[in-house]
């Protein structure tokens, strides 16, 4: 395993990010592994020398910060030896207040999140999308209140417009506040768009930046007309963010399968490794629900892509609306 900084940070971080997403209440999502079926997947990774993981409140509910929680203490020896993330936005509970990024909301939040992953603080604590019904500058003071309590030590930001991302981090410079130091955003081969304004945003300004849906929600790792795991004939999220420019995407991931082929290799370490040497990639953010998932995302970190392989699979792409924001 390979560690880098997360962005201009002195935080080290692994080259792979484990998605504790797919971990936590099979009645959330029919795909999601309970504590028993995710420890030996998490337990890989870590001897494989992951030692960043990333999850979100909304995710089975809170089960999925129980589990990670639980996990991570059993298979690490002390809580400084791995990076913890977790994020705050969508709802979590019927009431008015339980959702979105006011002072209220993120307050309650990192509480709760911390009790359900038994810690006491996370390593890095991010907003799940932008919230349009609070100001910016109420969301930026309460999490610097959170980083200068002690419960988390960096910020982070998810999918949205540049222009919200640059203003948010303009408002902790004016104000002395803590700045994002990382942007979870939606970046893969079928998907490019965040090429135009946010990735060369992030390499200015010192933002780590940590992909989500690397593999396009699976759509990388094997042929495009295969629809055979329970996550790809119920992923109704993916047939949103994917479901057109399909000549386009079958021409992108027929090219991962060639090269895949001709290497020995899988589709899923193409994928990634493609992802993993752009220069603004941090660590992408992959999801294990089977043996050989997280084996595949370690080694793809030291497969080279030629140039002409690269051409190969960049060179179909189609621009598409943009997705994810929401």
């Amino acid at each position: 395993m390979e560690y880098t900084r997360l962005g201009t940070t002195g935080l080290k971080v692994s080259r792979i990010c484990l998605g504790m997403m797919s971990y936590g209440s099979p009645s959330w999502r029919d795909w999601v592994l309970d504590l028993d079926a995710a420890r030996p997947l998490v337990r890989s990774a870590v001897e494989a020398g992951v030692t960043f993981f990333d999850t979100a409140d909304m995710y089975s509910l809170g089960a999925s910060e129980e589990v990670t929680g639980t996990l991570l203490g059993e298979l690490f020896p002390s809580r400084d030896d791995y990076v913890l993330a977790t994020k705050v936005y969508y709802p979590h509970g019927d009431g008015p207040n339980d959702q979105g990024l006011s002072r209220k909301h993120i307050m309650a939040s990192i509480d709760a999140s911390l009790r359900r992953l038994g810690t006491d603080h996370v390593d890095l604590y991010q907003i799940h999308r932008y919230d349009y019904d609070t100001p910016i500058e109420e969301t930026m003071e309460a999490l610097h209140d959170i980083v200068r309590a002690g419960k988390a030590r960096y910020i982070g930001a998810s999918s949205m417009w540049t222009w919200q991302f640059a203003t948010a981090q303009h408002v902790a410079d004016l104000n002395g506040w803590t700045r994002f130091v990382s942007m979870q955003d939606h970046y893969n081969l079928l998907y490019r768009e965040e090429e135009r304004e946010m990735l060369p945003y992030c390499v200015e300004t010192g933002v780590g930046v940590i992909p989500w849906s690397p593999l396009a929600r699976g759509r990388l790792s094997r042929p495009a007309d295969d629809r055979s795991t329970v996550r790809s004939a119920t992923d109704v999220i993916g047939d949103s963010l994917y479901g057109s420019v399909a000549a386009a995407d079958d021409a992108v991931i027929t090219a991962v399968g060639k090269i895949a082929e001709s290497r020995g290799v899988s589709r899923a370490q193409v994928g990634l490794a493609w992802l993993l040497h752009r220069d603004a990639v941090t660590a992408p953010i992959i999801g294990a629900t089977k043996p050989g998932h997280v084996e595949d995302a370690v080694a793809a970190v030291d497969l080279e892509l030629s140039a002409e392989e690269i051409e190969s699979l960049e060179s179909p792409y189609v621009p598409r609306a943009v997705s994810g924001h929401v």
